[in-house]
């Protein structure tokens, strides 16, 4: 019910500005299909618990949430890895994916097979009970460390995250660095996430990094490598925020707005394969969290939890009904309204 009242909601937002529907306006002006190229990321959501309860999270995790993978996924998804030719890289999200029964268990496989991986952390999870060699663990195995850091000033940081994360983050970094995370000269890599506090568009991503840099390393004395800028994304929370303050609507606009058509070609769909926690395969994380399936090639691609009208309502594709990765290679990606979030501006794939 929720998820139809929220597709309701965008609906009427894109109808308020004439906003087509994305599939036809990639259509319109003539930009190339989107379907999947050979996957190069395998992103694994492996469960919705988190210690923090963020206000723009877009799979409204929390430390209320209980849904885990299993032993039995996490395994079958090490022998689909095992069987997939062009999988580069597996990005471990959640939740906080550290405090999966499950996480440590995929990376130490994953390891085994040379490919990198990413974990998506919220840093504070690494002062949670329990996690005390967390840090050492992400060493060991020269995990790529994507951190989300909204701000470089507590105020902001606290407002969407939650009271006091801002403290705890700071001494997540200062750690990551003295164990040799984001540093000059070394091979263990640490990313920081932004993404806008409101209903605006990141900045430009080089010029905001350099802003980063020079905050941070004046302010604590803190390195990394790469600043990444993420659209919000009009979904779960932020759509709620969003509504709940009359600006769906010109949000939407604003992503209608700035579309950007040389992005279309590298959006992460085309590349990646996203799997929940039950197992179940969607084109993109977002996809996933409005609970949008992969269109599998043996129904219409045209689905009832899209934007499009439809005749059959695809069945969903589970890593227990594919042999291979590679299987999904041309599969049409499913879209809809929040798909203008990743082609707005600069992107956020």
């Amino acid at each position: 019910q929720q998820r139809t009242q929220e597709r309701k909601r965008l609906r009427r937002a894109l109808d308020q500005y004439d906003i087509p529907k994305f599939a036809d306006f990639i259509e319109q002006k003539k930009l190339s299909p989107l379907t999947r190229r050979s996957p190069k990321t395998l992103q694994l959501n492996i469960g919705l618990y988190c210690n923090q309860s963020c206000s723009h999270c877009h799979v409204e995790s929390s430390p209320s949430r209980t849904e885990m993978m299993t032993r039995k996924t996490a395994e079958r998804v090490i022998q689909l890895l095992r069987r997939s030719s062009s999988i580069e890289t597996v990005d471990l999200t959640g939740g906080a994916p550290e405090l999966n029964p499950q996480f440590r268990f995929l990376v130490q496989e994953i390891s085994k097979m040379g490919l990198e991986i990413i974990d998506r952390c919220n840093l504070t999870c690494l002062y949670e009970p329990g996690q005390e060699d967390l840090l050492e663990f992400l060493t060991l195995h020269k995990c790529h460390v994507v951190a989300s850091l909204p701000c470089y000033e507590a105020e902001n940081v606290n407002a969407q995250r939650g009271n006091n994360v801002f403290s705890k983050s700071i001494r997540a970094l200062l750690d990551l660095n003295d164990a040799g995370f984001g540093v000059p000269n070394s091979s263990l890599l640490l990313d920081l996430v932004y993404n806008p506090i409101g209903a605006t568009l990141p900045p430009p991503e080089d010029e905001l990094e350099k802003v980063y840099k020079r905050e941070l390393m004046e302010r604590f004395g803190i390195r990394f490598n790469k600043l990444l800028c993420l659209n919000n994304m009009p979904i779960k929370r932020f759509c709620d925020y969003l509504y709940s303050r009359g600006e769906l609507s010109s949000y939407m606009n604003l992503l209608f707005s700035q579309f950007n058509p040389e992005v279309v070609d590298g959006l992460m769909c085309r590349d990646l394969v996203s799997v929940d926690w039950k197992g179940d395969m969607f084109d993109c994380d977002f996809n996933q969290a409005v609970d949008l399936p992969m269109v599998s090639s043996t129904t219409s691609s045209r689905s009832a939890h899209s934007e499009q009208s439809t005749e059959l309502k695809p069945s969903r594709l589970s890593v227990f009904d594919v042999d291979s990765l590679d299987e999904l290679i041309d599969l049409k990606i499913s879209t809809t309204s929040h798909c203008y979030g990743c082609t707005a501006g600069s992107g956020s794939s």
